[in-house]
């Protein structure tokens, strides 16, 4: 999962890139970048690390000019390097810089086609740099020296054409503008904002979430459509055109579960409420399974899970507690490489106040299980802590299945619910119960107003994979690359690549 920003302003577009950045610090923690451009020249900086610590007086000072993108990014499997660190760039035509969120189902058939047939070389194993230079190439194609709207947007229909999966992308050609896309299936979120300037002239954003556009200023116009293409010009001029044959909505359905930030508002569907009534739900499931519960107090696992947990307390009718303190200066441990890494962040990262626990039954609401380690070693730190009983509930369900679209979960056999009934992981996780949303009830706690949504990317959930072109030989190859085996090597060996940082004379 990644976090991706573009903007077009009247004036230095540096401090708002990093700005919003920061906002979605929470889509990638482990590389950020941004590139700017400013008489025909673009200016970039990117490397492995937070926001913070990618960006320093000197660097911010080179990033010159009115037009830039952005990019947060977590690891896949296999690719912690900062060589694919994005923003991306290709010099032909001229001059092309890439950010995504998704990743590329078909990428390999891409990547084998960009060098047999459009004689392009792809130098990482990042699906965006593949994107890129399918968008690239399609525009050369056109064999334009100044490209219009038009030729902008038939790219983009070649794009669509061509490259299968999820992405919300933002690309910069250098000296025209900026333009942002959604696959046509809408799964990974992108949306757009507008403002005006002192001069009355408008400012546009484009983000991966509506809380980096309010953060910044910004308001909120609308979420891209699937297989839409904005295009920006650097004087502010806005175009739009629906991009592909036959679009359809299925937004990915585990960004309101967790990714999110609840204060985003994603296809018109406020986080914030559809949290709230997945505690709802979680609460109606308890009084239907357990009328006569024993459940003393409701804590949420810090801190997705905070809204549910206190709208299901609510419901219940029962005390609302924070149990564990969180270190927020510790990674999301279910994309961390290694099991025993992520056993010891737990400890790391939660600290129960025992006080909150001693001699109560308590509920542990959590947004998801996915590999069952932190669950099973916060239930153990309740018990520690003096808990008589330790519930545990789940605001989504059984997570079963891997994500092939932009969510690098673990290979199907780190589930901890893939292959076992309920049953099995509360004995494997040590709770005296365990509560899974139903699929009916969280699909009915998303669907909002819009009307506009044709469905939700639950595979994670039902192994149904919305672009139909996922079979059993691709998720077997995706299961070699998740494996922890593969991904320690992985991560291990990729971790010394240094910085990049363009236009820089020292570091």
């Amino acid at each position: 999962m990644c976090g991706i920003i573009g903007i077009v302003s009247t004036s230095h577009v540096n401090q708002l890139l990093y700005d919003a950045l920061t906002v979605l610090q929470h889509r990638g923690q482990d590389a950020a970048g941004i590139v700017t451009f400013e008489d025909e020249r673009f200016y970039l900086r990117k490397d492995n690390g937070l926001v913070r610590d990618v960006f320093h007086t000197r660097h911010m000072h080179r990033l010159v000019g009115n037009v830039g993108i952005g990019h947060v990014r977590y690891p896949t499997a296999g690719s912690a390097s900062s060589a694919e660190a994005q923003p991306f760039y290709v010099n032909s035509p001229y001059g092309i810089t890439l950010a995504h969120n998704g990743n590329l189902t078909n990428s390999d058939e891409l990547s084998t086609d960009l060098f047999r047939t459009d004689l392009r070389h792809i130098n990482t194993n990042s699906d965006s740099e593949v994107l890129l230079n399918v968008f690239a190439h399609e525009l050369q194609k056109l064999g334009k020296l100044h490209p219009t709207k038009d030729d902008i947007f038939a790219a983009v229909r070649s794009v669509h054409e061509r490259c299968r999966g999820a992405y919300a992308v933002i690309a910069m050609v250098t000296g025209y503008g900026i333009v942002g896309f959604r696959d046509p299936n809408g799964i990974r979120p992108i949306c757009y904002g507008v403002r005006l300037a002192s001069d009355g002239r408008k400012e546009y954003m484009i983000a991966s979430e509506s809380v980096a556009l309010g953060a910044s200023g910004f308001t909120l116009v609308r979420d891209i459509a699937p297989g839409e293409a904005v295009y920006i010009e650097t004087d502010g001029t806005f175009h739009s055109e629906q991009c592909a044959k036959q679009p359809k909505l299925y937004p990915c359905i585990f960004e309101h579960v967790y990714f999110a930030r609840p204060d985003s508002i994603m296809d018109k569907v406020s986080v914030y409420k559809a949290r709230l009534r997945m505690g709802e739900t979680l609460a109606d499931k308890v009084l239907k399974d357990f009328a006569d519960h024993d459940i003393d107090v409701v804590m949420p696992i810090p801190d997705t899970s905070r809204t549910s947990a206190m709208q299901m307390a609510h419901r219940l009718g029962v005390k609302f507690r924070e149990g564990f303190i969180k270190n927020r200066y510790i990674g999301r441990t279910f994309i961390m490489p290694g099991q025993t890494m992520r056993k010891k962040s737990v400890r790391q990262k939660l600290n129960p106040i025992d006080l909150e626990f001693r001699g109560k039954n308590v509920m542990l609401v959590d947004d998801s299980i996915v590999r069952g380690t932190t669950c099973k070693e916060i239930v153990q730190m309740a018990r520690d802590a003096g808990a008589r009983k330790v519930y545990f509930a789940s605001a989504a369900p059984p997570v079963r299945y891997p994500n092939v679209y932009g969510i690098d979960m673990p290979s199907a056999k780190e589930l901890i619910a893939h292959d076992r009934t309920v049953e099995e992981i509360r004995e494997l996780i040590g709770a005296d119960w365990l509560l899974y949303q139903n699929l009916e009830d969280l699909i009915t706690s998303v669907s909002d107003v819009n009307n506009d949504i044709d469905g939700w990317e639950c595979s994670v959930f039902t192994g149904e994979y919305v672009t139909g072109d996922i079979d059993r030989a691709y998720l077997d190859r995706l299961d070699g690359q998740r494996n922890d085996a593969t991904r320690s090597g992985a991560v291990t060996s990729d971790t010394e690549n240094g910085s990049i940082d363009m236009h820089n004379d020292e570091d």
